[in-house]
This record gives C-alpha cells, structure tokens and sequence, in this order.
C-alpha cells in the first residue's frame, strides 16, 4: 500500500541542484491508495477495485504537506484546486491531472503563480517570442493567448509557453506559467526537480 513517504513530491531525496526563491512555492501531487471494497465499500474505483487518492500539497521550505485530502478514486485532481488555500504570490507546482483553466484563472485573480505541463492538444495564439539558450535544453519561450472562445473565455489573460527537452533531447515538455519574471530555464527547473528551497 503506498505511503506518503512514496509519493514523488515527499520523500525526501535530490533530483538537482537546489534552487533559491524568493517566493513561498508549493507542490501539489496525489497518490492512489489500493483498498478493499470489502473493507471500504465508499471507496470505489473500478468495477472490482476500490482506491482513494490522497493529494498533498507540499511546502518546499520544509519539505512537509501543508494541506492533504483523501479522495475517492474516481474523484478528479482538478476538483481539489476547489478546496486548496490560496496565497498570494506563492508559486504551485501542478501535474497535468490539476489541468483547469477556470480553476488557474481563480489562482490569477489572487495573484498566486503557477507552473503546469501543457495539454498536448491545446492551441494558442503566439504574442511574443523571447530568447532562448538552446545550449540549455530550452526549445521555446512564448507569450501566449488560449485559442478558441471557450477556453479564452476560462483563461482570457497572457500565458508563458516554454518548451525544454529533457534527456539529452529525448523528451520534450511543454509547460505553462503566468509567470514573466523568471528566467524559462528556472522555470522548467522549478517543475523538473524536487529539491528546492525558498528564501
């Protein structure tokens, strides 16, 4: 049965070098717990499985959850953004399952950032290209708007596309963000690894 010290964001272990930020940044990330629906009968998952998800969410100062929810495993990630607090100016780090442009508008209108792998069938409108050290990995650094009425309607402000390849060019990602200031590379270091520390 998996445990906290299993999910990827908590245990404590160096993926990179660490990196120093200003701002409060946190990381949320869910695992799924194996039940018996014998046992639970609540916690259904598939026809003869039962699970719950625990999502964590963890402040990377101190390496420990701050908030958690047991979920039902059929419950989707994106419906935990509805219960998270948000603070003002913190970075949250979010797989793709977190995913919802209405629910990362909310975080905008607070002025809390964000870092997120982008959907891969999603479409923008290109604003403005900035510079790029290839030598890095970095593939692209955008200013963007969502294309398409529903979903510029759910995001209608500027976005930040960056592209880095990952593994000696191996696997490329593609991540989103509203933040501008910091540099594309930080950025893709902040999702990438899992040793950071705040100021």
């Amino acid at each position: 049965m998996p445990t906290l010290a299993k999910s990827p964001f908590i245990k404590l272990e160096d993926y990179g070098p660490t990196i120093q930020l200003e701002q409060t940044t946190y990381a949320l990330n869910a695992t799924t717990i194996d039940l018996s629906l014998s046992l639970v009968p609540w916690a259904t998952f598939r026809k003869n499985k039962g699970a719950v998800k625990l999502h964590a969410l963890l402040d990377l100062k101190g390496n420990l959850p701050t908030v958690a929810f047991i979920a039902n495993g059929k419950v989707h990630g994106v419906n935990i953004l509805d219960k998270l607090p948000i603070e003002t100016g913190a970075i949250y780090i979010m797989d793709r399952g977190y995913l919802d442009y209405v629910r990362l508008y909310r975080l905008h209108q607070v002025a809390a950032n964000f870092v997120t792998r982008a959907k891969s069938n999603a479409r923008y409108d290109h604003c403005h290209y900035h510079k790029i050290d290839k030598t890095a990995g970095l593939r692209l650094d955008q200013v963007v708007t969502l294309h398409g009425y529903y979903t510029r309607k759910a995001y209608p402000e500027r976005l930040r596309r960056i592209a880095y390849y990952e593994g000696n060019q191996s696997k490329k990602l593609i991540f989103l963000t509203k933040n501008f200031t910091l540099p594309a590379l930080t950025i893709t270091e902040i999702r990438l690894t899992r040793n950071w520390t705040s100021k």
